[in-house]
C-alpha cells in the first residue's frame, strides 16, 4: 500500500503531478507510475469502455449517459479505456475538434469528471499519436490521461497499461491503405523488447492485492478478431508468471468473459462503446466463454481487499453478467 504522504492531496494536484511526469515518452525509459487514491474505506470503483469515439453516433451518446448514471451509483474513482478513442483515423492534431466532439462534449455527467486512464488502439495509431499524448489535451480537458504505457496504483489494487498495438505484425507488414504513426516505437523490436522487460519487473515488483492489466487487443477472444497470437506468445506467459487477476481490453466490438482453463486470470472485453458488430462470434470452449454479448455497452469493476466484482451493461443500463472473486477463490454468479 502507498504511503499517503505521495498521495495527491486533491485532483488539481494530481493532474499538475500527471503533467510533470508525462514529458517524455521515451520507449527506453522505465514505466511512469501514477498514484490514484482509494476511497476513505479502501475500496477502488471505476467503469472501463472502449473503442468509442463517433462524434456521439452508433449509440455512443447513450452508452455515456448510462455510464453516467452507473458512475453516480457507484461513486466511482475514474474510468478506463481500453483504446480506439477516436475513429476512424485518430486525432489530426492538437486542434482536431473531434477531442471535444467525441470526448468532452459526450461524457459530460458529473460522476465522469474524474481520471480517465488511457491506452492507444489501432486506429489511434493512423492518426497523430503525439497528439493523444500530449500534455495540451490535459490542458483542454484535465481528465485526459493518455500514454504508451504506464502503471497506475490505487493501493490496493495495481493497474498495468500496455501498448499492444506495436505488438500486432501485420500493421507492419501489411498496412494496405493505412498509414500508421510509429513515432516513439521504432526500431520496433528494441521497443517491445523494453516493453516487456519493464511489464515483466513491474508485476514482479508490486505488492499489490489484486493486479489488472490493460490493453486494447485481444490475448482470448470469440469476437470478429479472435485471439491475438503475438500476445499469446510474448506477453501472456508474462501474465501467468506473475499472478495477474484480470486482462481488460477492447478491439472487438463487444462485451466479453472469458475465464482461463491454464491459470485465474480472467479475460474481459469492453470494446462496446460505439459502433458494436452484430452476430460476429466465433465457437469457443464453453468451460471458457462465460459471457459474450454483441451489442453497444460497458463495464463496472468494485474492488476491496478481498473481494472483485465485474459488472456489464447494456446501453439501457441493463445488467447483462455478473462475475465476483475472493481472493484465492472464484465463483461465477449470473
Amino acid at each position: 500500500m502507498a504511503s499517503s504522504k505521495y498521495k495527491p492531496i486533491n485532483f488539481i494536484f494530481h493532474v499538475f503531478y500527471l503533467i510533470f511526469i508525462f514529458s517524455a515518452h521515451s520507449s527506453t525509459a522505465e514505466l511512469k507510475r501514477l498514484l490514484q487514491p482509494a476511497k476513505p474505506d479502501g475500496r477502488v470503483s471505476f467503469l472501463v469502455i472502449g473503442d468509442w469515439g463517433r462524434g456521439g453516433s452508433y449509440n455512443q451518446s447513450n452508452v455515456a449517459l448510462q455510464m453516467g448514471e452507473v458512475g453516480e451509483k457507484l461513486n466511482i474513482d475514474f474510468v478506463i479505456s481500453t483504446g480506439d478513442n477516436f475513429y476512424d483515423n485518430g486525432l489530426l492534431g492538437l486542434d482536431d475538434p473531434a477531442f471535444q466532439d467525441s470526448f468532452t462534449n459526450i461524457y459530460n455527467a458529473s460522476s465522469l469528471q474524474k481520471p480517465w486512464y488511457t491506452v492507444l488502439g489501432n486506429h489511434d495509431y493512423r492518426g497523430d499519436v503525439e497528439a493523444q499524448l500530449s500534455p495540451m489535451l490535459r490542458a483542454m480537458d484535465n481528465r485526459w490521461v493518455c500514454m504508451r504505457s504506464f502503471v497506475v496504483n490505487a493501493e490496493i489494487v495495481e493497474f498495468l497499461f500496455i501498448d499492444t498495438t506495436p505488438f500486432v505484425d501485420k500493421y507492419f507488414v501489411q498496412p494496405n491503405k493505412h498509414v500508421y504513426d510509429w513515432r516513439g516505437v521504432l526500431p520496433r523490436q528494441t521497443y517491445l523488447n523494453n516493453l516487456l522487460q519493464e511489464v515483466d519487473v513491474a508485476l514482479k515488483e508490486s505488492t499489490a492485492k489484486w493486479k489488472i492489466v490493460v490493453g486494447h487487443h485481444t490475448i482470448k477472444s470469440a469476437g470478429h478478431h479472435r485471439n491475438t497470437i503475438e500476445l499469446e506468445k510474448q506477453l501472456l506467459p508474462i501474465l501467468h508468471a506473475n499472478d495477474v487477476d484480470l486482462y481488460v481490453n477492447g478491439h472487438d466490438h463487444c462485451l466479453e468473459h472469458i475465464s482461463s482453463v491454464e491459470s485465474k486470470i480472467q479475460f474481459m472485453t469492453s470494446g462496446g462503446g460505439s459502433k458494436a458488430w452484430k452476430g460476429d462470434v466465433n465457437h469457443l470452449d464453453p468451460q471458457e466463454l462465460k459471457f459474450y454479448y454483441d451489442g453497444q455497452g460497458f463495464m463496472s469493476v468494485d474492488i476491496s481487499e478481498a473481494e472483485l466484482r465485474a459488472v456489464f451493461y447494456d446501453v439501457s443500463g441493463n445488467v447483462l453478467h455478473q462475475w465476483k472473486t475472493y481472493k484465492e477463490s472464484l465463483y461465477l454468479t449470473s
